[in-house]
């Protein structure tokens, strides 16, 4: 018997440090980010949440500013195609079910009417015939074109033209705003063109993005930097308070521990 353990004792070892390794090793979504944007809501189906920016100091998560109230989709949230592990209890995100996607996402780039804003985040101008493909189907899916670049036939069936004033009456939704990365491999059917925008009316509902008072929006953009990695998290209460320790979230004062 101590024959065979001098013999495997190496064996014996590497594989207790197999089994070991995956523990030690875990990392969370949130690892590298030094800036969070974090909306919780009552439910799944709530249509309204609150928003609270963080940054990462020497003693872990700071509140950035004061936290404030903004809109969700008009069915409420769903399980969206994020960072976060994807098997998880609860409804999940499909095209034009009126849900803002629950989950950790990256921040993409800014957008907006304008031909430049404050912000150090990559952006990217609106323009007439600027769509983002909402139409499952289509090889573009989730991506935002140029319909003077990809030709007018590729974009038919679009209902997310990017220039809403041009298009809709003035409407000011998307003079700023910036990208959720959710279903970042367009996967079809699973959802698209997820953004974070200004409200047309204060409250108002969305077809499942997060929206926003104007003020906040371009305060949002101001701070935000694409060196500091920043992510978006978007969670029922319940959830959060059941991830927070696993996923390294921030404590947030609106909800009990």
């Amino acid at each position: 018997m101590t024959r065979f353990l001098k013999r495997h004792s190496r064996q014996l070892l590497g594989c207790l440090l197999l089994i070991a390794a995956p523990i030690a090793a875990a990392a969370t979504p949130l690892q590298e980010a030094q800036q969070l944007i974090v909306v919780t809501a009552p439910g799944w189906d709530v249509t309204q949440g609150h928003l609270q920016a963080f940054e990462r100091g020497a003693h872990g998560w700071q509140a950035h500013g004061e936290g404030f109230d903004v809109a969700l989709g008009r069915n409420g949230s769903a399980w969206g195609l994020g960072l976060h592990t994807p098997q998880q209890a609860g409804p999940h995100k499909r095209e034009g079910d009126g849900r803002s996607p629950a989950g950790i996402f990256g921040i993409g780039p800014a957008f907006g009417y304008a031909d430049h804003i404050r912000s150090q985040m990559p952006y990217q101008p609106m323009l007439a015939s600027s769509y983002c493909m909402d139409v499952p189907a289509s090889p573009l899916y989730n991506q935002i074109v140029d319909a003077r670049k990809v030709g007018e036939a590729a974009v038919e069936g679009s209902t997310e033209a990017m220039r809403l004033d041009l298009h809709n009456k003035g409407d000011r939704r998307y003079r700023e705003g910036f990208v959720i990365e959710h279903n970042a491999s367009a996967v079809p059917g699973q959802g698209s063109c997820i953004f974070a925008h200004l409200w047309r009316q204060p409250g108002e509902a969305t077809a499942g993005c997060t929206a926003m008072a104007p003020e906040r929006m371009s305060a949002l953009l101001e701070w935000l930097s694409p060196q500091a990695k920043p992510l978006f998290v978007l969670l029922p209460q319940a959830e959060y308070q059941r991830l927070q320790h696993d996923w390294e979230l921030p404590l947030l004062a609106d909800i009990a521990h």
